[in-house]
């Protein structure tokens, strides 16, 4: 049962993250007969929606949008690339930056949220290591309660994060990068079946990780009762 239950958890954790590579990586193929790379999409959309100041560089660390910088990063192979996955994932980054431009609730919230996670983060490493030796020398169920409930409350800010982090990004894809593409036709109609797949596979780029906090945020609690 114990054997069955990781392979599930595993399975629950690891197939979002194998569903979005492959969605990439089958929409990835170069396309010469598109308007545009995703970095000259990228700049162009920006400059549409009056967000001129935003600006357009190439990353190794994964395409994202920097509020702080107001920067859109893509990777090299989605700002040089003229495929359905550049011009699609371009167009969801972009969506975020309206967002931001906009001051969107969610999106400010999110930031927050991102600021007090970092610190939560590093403090519950401190806690995970010094845990054990805590728990050993407190010798009464209320102390070792006590210690647990610590790492549920440290847990609990990133999973907060995470929740609010998924209807960011699928406001991103769904509210903002897909409308965009369909009317503003920049790409054709037999190509939007793809780029939605891409625009999924974006959205639920953080699902992975909700799961795995939750999964640790499960196992403090049961440690609780």
């Amino acid at each position: 049962m114990i054997i069955l239950a990781i392979v599930i958890v595993l399975g629950v954790i690891l197939l979002p993250q194998a569903l979005v590579r492959m969605a990439i990586s089958r929409h990835g193929v170069e396309r010469p007969d598109l308007q545009g790379t995703g970095g000259e999409l990228a700049r162009h959309l920006l400059d549409r929606f009056g967000l001129e100041t935003v600006a357009v560089e190439t990353t190794e660390s994964g395409d994202h949008y920097d509020p702080e910088s107001r920067t859109v990063r893509l990777l090299p192979a989605h700002h040089d690339g003229r495929s359905i996955a550049a011009v699609a994932i371009a167009a969801h980054e972009v969506g975020h930056a309206i967002q931001h431009g906009r001051s969107e609730r969610m999106l400010a919230l999110r930031q927050r949220l991102a600021t007090v996670a970092t610190f939560t983060d590093k403090a519950a490493g401190v806690f995970f290591v010094a845990a054990p030796v805590l728990g050993a020398l407190a010798r009464t169920p209320l102390a070792f309660a006590a210690l647990v409930a610590v790492g549920i409350a440290l847990l609990s800010v990133r999973v907060i994060f995470t929740l609010v982090t998924l209807p960011v990004e699928i406001d991103a894809s769904y509210g903002k990068a897909l409308p965009i593409l369909r009317d503003g036709g920049y790409l054709q109609e037999d190509d939007m079946p793809a780029a939605k797949s891409v625009l999924r596979a974006a959205a639920f780029t953080y699902l992975a990780a909700a799961l795995i906090t939750l999964v640790n945020l499960a196992r403090w609690i049961r440690l609780l009762r």
